[in-house]
This record gives structure tokens, C-alpha cells and sequence, in this order.
């Protein structure tokens, strides 16, 4: 490898590890179906890249050499350009995977989190709805992830992409739980909340000094 693609490969972002690594299972395949794979699979613990990104890391795989590429012949009848691996992309890709100080912590951004943080601003009705609506939609999420386990399931060489649907299974089933607890915190607070409005003394008005105000501080947190 050039000094030129080594520096190229310590570039690469995660999602063109990715591709590459829908690559490394055996088969051919079109940028079309990587996006579909990774719609049904990938996108359950890690996310799908939308398809132009696809093809870019495509393209940037090609440059390196870690991937190869041919149309399809006259026999069908939309051409189609089909990608492979290379032994040089499956070296790369193995040294990428085995690296532990690459992969990071998991990162959350949970949107329902943040409005229920925002929650002073919303109805409690409205809050709870937005609750119901994302345990309706894991239950739909976590139907999508055993059907694709069971798809994975009937190919030997997926066992490995089946461990990872079965974490995902898990983490979603968890996910209900949480909701649920969630679900039963907000009935809690909204009860305090109607008995503590009952006696509770007149709110200070705005610009009273911060020891008028929740801890102290401007912040919720210490420090």
C-alpha cells in the first residue's frame, strides 16, 4: 500500500467501513441492494446511510482499491454495476475491524428524551401521547429486527450480522421497558404535581436574586 493510501485510509469515516463491510460477505452486489441490506439490517444498531452516500463511499472504495467494480453483460436488461471486495480491501477492513481504540463509545440522541426534558413547556396529556407513539413505533422497530434475524438466520455465513440483530432485539425490548417506566414516571409527577399546587406558596417573581431560585444556581445540577 502507497504512503498515499495509507494516508486515504486513516481518512475513511465509519460509513465507508460499513460498505465496505457488506462487501466482505460472499456475492456481488449493486448499491441498490447495499442500500437495502443495510435498511433491513445495518440501520437496527448502527444507522443507513442514505444511497448517494452509498455510491460516494462506493467511489472512494474504488480509488483505493479496497473494492472492484463491473457492469452487468447483455443478458440483463437494465445494466447494472455490481461491487466486490478486494484482497486488498478485506486486509484494510480486517485491521479497521480489529482495532478497539476505533470503535468509541455508543452515542445516543433520543428525541423523545429531549421534549420530555422540554416537558415544562408541554401538556402531560401531549407528553404521554408522544410516549404511546414511541413504544407503538419500537414494537413495529423490534418486528423489523426478528424478521430480519430470521432472514440472516437461514445463511450460515451471517451468524456474526445475527448476533448483532439479537443485541438490537434486546436493546429494543429494553427500549419497551423503559418506555413503560417512563410512561408511569410521568402519572407520577403529574400527581405531585396537583397535590404540591395545592398549598404551594406564590412563585417568585422573574429577576429574584438565584438564591429565590432552584438550588441556588441557574443550573438543575451541581456545580
Amino acid at each position: 500500500m502507497t504512503s498515499s493510501q495509507t494516508s486515504k485510509k486513516q481518512d475513511l469515516p465509519a460509513t465507508a467501513w460499513a460498505v465496505l463491510g457488506m462487501l466482505s460477505f460472499p456475492g456481488e452486489r449493486t448499491g441498490y441492494e447495499l442500500k437495502k441490506w443495510a435498511d433491513s439490517s445495518l440501520r437496527f444498531f448502527y444507522w443507513s446511510p442514505a444511497i448517494s452516500q452509498i455510491y460516494a463511499e462506493l467511489r472512494r472504495l474504488e480509488e483505493l482499491g479496497y473494492a472492484a467494480s463491473a457492469r452487468s453483460g447483455p443478458e440483463e436488461a437494465r445494466a447494472k454495476r455490481r461491487y466486490a471486495i478486494t484482497d486488498t480491501g478485506r486486509a484494510a477492513l480486517a485491521d479497521w475491524a480489529s482495532d478497539t481504540a476505533e470503535a468509541g463509545p455508543p452515542v445516543l440522541k433520543h428525541g423523545l428524551l429531549l421534549r420530555i426534558w422540554l416537558g415544562h413547556l408541554a401538556e402531560p396529556e401531549m407528553l404521554r401521547a408522544m410516549v404511546g407513539e414511541h413504544l407503538e413505533r419500537t414494537r413495529g422497530e423490534l418486528a423489523a429486527v426478528r424478521e430480519a434475524m430470521a432472514q440472516a438466520g437461514e445463511v450460515a455465513e451471517w451468524a456474526f450480522p445475527v448476533l448483532a440483530l439479537r443485541w438490537s432485539e434486546r436493546q429494543h425490548l429494553a427500549e419497551l421497558e423503559l418506555g413503560e417506566a417512563l410512561l408511569a414516571d410521568l402519572a407520577e409527577l403529574a400527581a405531585a404535581g396537583t397535590k404540591a399546587l395545592a398549598g404551594a406558596p406564590e412563585a417568585a417573581p422573574p429577576g429574584a436574586p438565584a438564591a429565590d431560585r432552584q438550588g441556588g444556581g441557574d443550573a438543575p445540577t451541581p456545580g
